[in-house]
């Protein structure tokens, strides 16, 4: 027996932003680390990788990093964002800010920018990466793998741990299901997204405020737009795919045939955003039409042999930011459990236990944040709600955390953010009730109120750093 028969050895299969995380933190841990990709190495290759929207990264990501020894690396590519800057027909852009102050701020920052930093970590910790091999099969009593290569030839492999870091069509998922019940349920999105683009000169010339995210609401629709590096904005066109049938008169993506029939319904629709995206038509009709959903499982592993994080385990609609800071925060929660003593199907329960509350709670966090991005922020209620909140949130800075503070600025897990915000917002909604400023209502009543219902959080539940 050589000294390497007992090292352990993980295969991961999925070189994403998850993946290339997990496989750095185990692999300073001390395991042999495989991983594997479809894909070709991005470091490499350029261009369209099939994924869309620019990533904001806050607390939960940016901790994660931050243990991986990373976070300064991804800071320097990423834009700092204060806030909502809000574009409302017929009035001025106002901002609506994330927090107290610029240390509580998100950051934007290109899907593949940050993916090769990750895969250089991975890299540099020891993992070993194999691209261009998609898996095509899982033997599990056997412990084999099956690879295919883009030429269709296979390539057999051993392996002893099994994580499934591949995305919202995992390969691992899909041969998980064919050996157990994961008691799926889909639940497909009326709406579809395209990405389109701003450039430097038309950002500077229209005076965009480089940092901020900016929404452009209309109710069952909006854009948004994040900044880059260079100030250019990737915009986001949000849409139904088809018209509802109880509005089928709806703008949708049926109806916009071409990049002329987009330019007619953005000018129509987003007069003041139209004039920025010159090269409209070409986007429209090149860059793909993407689909959104939720996928929610109630087994995440098999035993001691495989497990799924990341989207794989809980795809959810990009309407909160979090679905890579999630992914980030099980990277960290599983090599911790892989860390205590037991055995490895020990240690993917408790990591299945720990995060898949969590996991369910910020996909209908992130359902309801459509909502309040396409709609709520152009309200006058919601306005005032939001005053209120902040009013109460400097009284009772222990008890009263806005939501989006707590899933944004902290690391609380998301299913007591979620329960916390659920009673703020029936107080806030309870007090604003036939009231159209702040004037009028009785804030020592409503403080009381928040010291009845809500517990203080300490310090560390919080998240703030030590």
């Amino acid at each position: 027996m050589t000294a390497t028969d007992n090292v352990r050895q993980v295969t991961i299969i999925g070189a994403g932003l998850a993946g290339a995380l997990v496989a750095r933190l185990l692999a300073r841990q001390g395991w042999r680390v495989s991983l594997f990709e479809r894909r070709s190495d991005p470091r490499i290759e350029t261009g369209a990788r099939g994924r869309s929207i620019n990533l904001a990264l806050a607390e939960r990501g940016a901790h994660a990093l931050r243990l991986a020894g990373l976070e300064p690396e991804v800071l320097a590519e990423a834009v700092m964002m204060r806030g909502r800057m809000v574009h409302v027909p017929g009035t001025a852009p106002s901002l609506q800010p994330y927090g107290r102050d610029d240390s509580e701020v998100i950051w934007s920052i290109n899907r593949d920018r940050l993916n090769r930093i990750l895969l250089d970590g991975a890299e540099a910790a020891g993992a070993k990466i194999h691209f261009n091999l998609g898996l095509h099969s899982v033997d599990f009593p056997r412990q084999r793998l099956t690879f295919s290569n883009a030429s269709g030839a296979h390539l057999g492999s051993r392996f002893q741990l099994l994580i499934g870091a591949d995305g919202c069509n995992s390969a691992v998922r899909q041969a998980m299901a064919e050996v157990v019940d994961l008691d799926q349920q889909l639940e497909t999105q009326p709406h579809g997204y395209k990405e389109l683009h701003i450039t430097p000169q038309a950002s500077a010339h229209f005076g965009l405020e480089p940092n901020a995210l900016h929404i452009w609401p209309r109710g069952d629709y909006m854009c948004i737009a994040l900044p880059n590096l260079d100030r250019s904005f990737t915009v986001t066109l949000f849409l139904h795919h088809q018209s509802p049938t109880t509005q089928p008169t709806s703008p949708c993506f049926a109806q916009l045939v071409d990049g002329r029939a987009a330019r007619a319904f953005f000018d129509r629709e987003f007069p003041g955003l139209s004039p920025m995206l010159g090269s409209l038509e070409q986007d429209f009709d090149h860059h793909p039409t993407g689909k959104l959903a939720t996928l929610r499982l109630d087994t995440w592993h098999i035993g001691g042999q495989a497990v799924l994080l990341g989207d794989a385990a809980h795809p959810m609609v990009p309407f909160h930011g979090q679905g890579m800071n999630c992914a980030l925060e099980d990277a960290v929660a599983l090599a911790e459990q892989l860390q205590q003593p037991g055995d490895i199907a020990s240690a993917l329960a408790a990591f299945t236990a720990q995060r898949q509350p969590n996991a369910l709670a910020i996909q209908a966090m992130a359902l309801e944040n459509y909502v309040e991005m396409s709609s709520k922020v152009a309200s006058s209620s919601y306005l005032l709600e939001r005053e209120l909140g902040k009013i109460m949130a400097q009284r009772q800075p222990t008890r009263f955390i806005p939501r989006y503070s707590m899933v944004t600025f902290s690391r609380l897990p998301y299913a007591q953010a979620l329960a916390r915000g659920q009673i703020q917002e029936q107080l806030l909604k309870f007090a604003v009730a036939n009231h159209t400023d702040l004037t009028s209502i009785n804030l020592d009543a409503v403080e009381h109120e928040v010291t009845r219902c809500l517990p203080p959080l300490s310090d560390l539940a919080q998240g703030r750093r030590c």
